[in-house]
């Protein structure tokens, strides 16, 4: 039973107290040194899939926000015999099936939606809104990116299966590998090795479109806890620099420590804090990475809590934040150089437009590419990319 109270526990803080699920989860599943790998995996893929199908959950137990309900009726609708136990005794499984049934009429309740977000993505993708909607709400697979300064994809490949981690080879992912059943990644020696890093198949495509080549000078703009420059260091052969900014401290100590297991020695991290940082390193960049603040609508799969907080207001705010950090950051690239503007969301406000508006607004910039990942199509997180060349 502390299994299931812990998922509420986390449900709870995630969708009545605004929390964020994978910070909750990981302090949960460090809460109690006697679970196992079993027990944590429960706890955390059944909170993560309540939260992804809350909507629905509380919709087939009347909208009454009861969290011993909502999680009672997860298991009957997985068919999952519920233990008899007080906590589950005022739920009717035939009544929930059968409002499960009436739901199958209204998308937003079915798919577990708010109704301003289902608007707001059918009124930017008119054609296509249901089927990426649906695929944003099924759970994301795990994907690896071999880290090419160690190992080889092909490598990797044959080193998983000798550890009986079953792994697919992607046809034109070229350094992924699809997992076909989750492990404990932090805990495999390959991992703690340097050999590969988790990184879905949509995001593996950014740091290749960015032209790199051994010896340039990069910036990765908006780095984090930085996947893409660790991506980026592969591709230089370890040759170069790539200059890592953030304004969060916490997310470039983290980009330090897998820079280390990675082997990576071309990274240098510097934080923003404030215009100063940025405007010394005017035009000083042959490549600049623009992975900028979005919606995150692309990545519902594996933070479906995301959905519950994006609204009209937030995809707003993040427009501008856009539209100002394609302005100043973009002096940072050379004459000649390339710059690649990245989200992870599926709309063309934040996307496209934000490029046509940009590329008319500073015509020293040459808009080059750009490439949309749909999630419904490629069956991986949505993205988009874009590739600009400075006069």
């Amino acid at each position: 039973m502390n299994l299931v109270h812990a998922v509420m526990d986390i449900v709870d803080a995630c969708m009545f107290k605004g929390f964020y699920a994978d910070r909750l989860i990981e302090k949960t599943l460090k809460s109690d040194k006697r679970w196992g790998s079993r027990d944590r995996a429960f706890i955390a893929e059944t909170a993560y899939d309540v939260i992804r199908n809350f909507r629905l959950l509380n919709y087939v137990t009347g909208n009454k926000d009861r969290l011993n309900e909502i999680t009672g009726a997860y298991f009957i609708l997985k068919k999952i015999p519920l233990p008899d136990w007080e906590l589950f005794s005022t739920l009717d499984a035939e009544q929930v099936f059968y409002l499960h049934g009436t739901a199958k009429n209204d998308f937003s309740i079915l798919h577990s939606y708010p109704d301003e977000l289902v608007e707001l993505v059918k009124e930017e993708l008119p054609q296509n809104w249901e089927e990426e909607l649906t695929a944003l709400n099924r759970e994301a697979p795990l994907v690896l990116r071999a880290n090419t300064i160690l190992t080889t994809r092909n490598q990797l490949h044959l080193d998983l299966e000798n550890e009986k981690i079953a792994n697919r080879i992607e046809p034109g992912l070229n350094d992924a590998l699809i997992v076909e059943k989750k492990f404990n990644v932090f805990k495999d020696p390959l991992f703690n090795k340097g050999h590969f890093e988790i990184q879905d198949a949509s995001s593996q495509f950014v740091a290749p479109f960015l032209k790199l080549q051994p010896g340039m000078r990069v910036i990765d703009a908006c780095a984090g806890a930085g996947g893409k420059s660790l991506h980026m260091a592969a591709i230089m052969q370890n040759k170069g620099k790539i200059i890592c900014l953030d304004t969060e401290e916490w997310k470039l100590n983290e980009l330090k420590k897998r820079a280390i297991r990675n082997k990576v020695q071309i990274i240098e991290t510097r934080r923003i804090e404030n215009n100063k940082v940025i405007k010394r390193l005017h035009e000083s960049c042959d490549r600049l990475l623009l992975d900028v603040p979005c919606s995150g609508l692309g990545v519902l799969r594996r933070n479906p809590d995301a959905k519950w907080k994006i609204n009209n207001e937030f995809i707003t705010r993040m427009k501008a934040i856009q539209k100002d950090l394609l302005h100043r950051y973009s002096e940072m690239l050379k004459p000649g150089g390339f710059m690649v503007y990245a989200t992870c969301s599926i709309l063309p406000s934040e996307n496209a437009r934000q490029i046509a508006y940009f590329c008319d607004e500073h015509r020293h910039f040459q808009f080059e590419e750009d490439k949309f990942i749909s999630p419904a199509q490629s069956g991986f997180d949505g993205f988009y990319m874009a590739r600009l060349k400075r006069l």
